[in-house]
């Protein structure tokens, strides 16, 4: 099974913890991340989190962009993409508005899908059906 390791080298990663490092508590950084090792805690962030293959992290994620080589326990938010290679393995929900998953992914949860507010017309009903709804809870 190969992996894709352009995702990490074409980022050119600003702080990376490594295989030996375990990490407890809240982790917040600006630009990108690479995680090789262990954390437990929360991510918070608007740019982008690299889960390498081998790394184990438990905790609630909430950032710009993330990709999952690795395994993660915990519900993940990534507000643009969010993409999983075959080696990742994710016990949790996610929440993004695009979504690549890889063959061979573990998934164990719910997905949620994040629509573009610009594009919702809250509006869209016609008339005849409002008013029939409108009626229906009357009743």
């Amino acid at each position: 099974m190969a992996r894709n390791n352009n995702h990490k080298d074409n980022m050119g990663m600003r702080t990376t913890l490594g295989k030996e490092t375990k990490f407890n508590g809240v982790m917040r950084f600006k630009d990108s991340l690479k995680i090789d090792g262990r954390f437990d805690g929360e991510i918070i962030s608007n740019g982008f989190l690299y889960v390498e293959h081998g790394a184990e992290i438990k905790a609630d994620i909430k950032v710009g962009s993330v990709v999952i080589g690795g395994v993660v326990h915990g519900n993940i938010e990534a507000v643009d993409k969010l993409e999983m290679l075959s080696t990742g393995k994710v016990y949790g929900n996610i929440k993004t508005k695009v979504l690549k998953i890889a063959d061979g992914v573990i998934f164990e949860g719910k997905c949620e899908m994040i629509k573009n507010s610009d594009t919702i017309d809250i509006f869209s009903d016609t008339v005849t059906n409002l008013k029939r709804t409108a009626q229906g809870a009357r009743s």
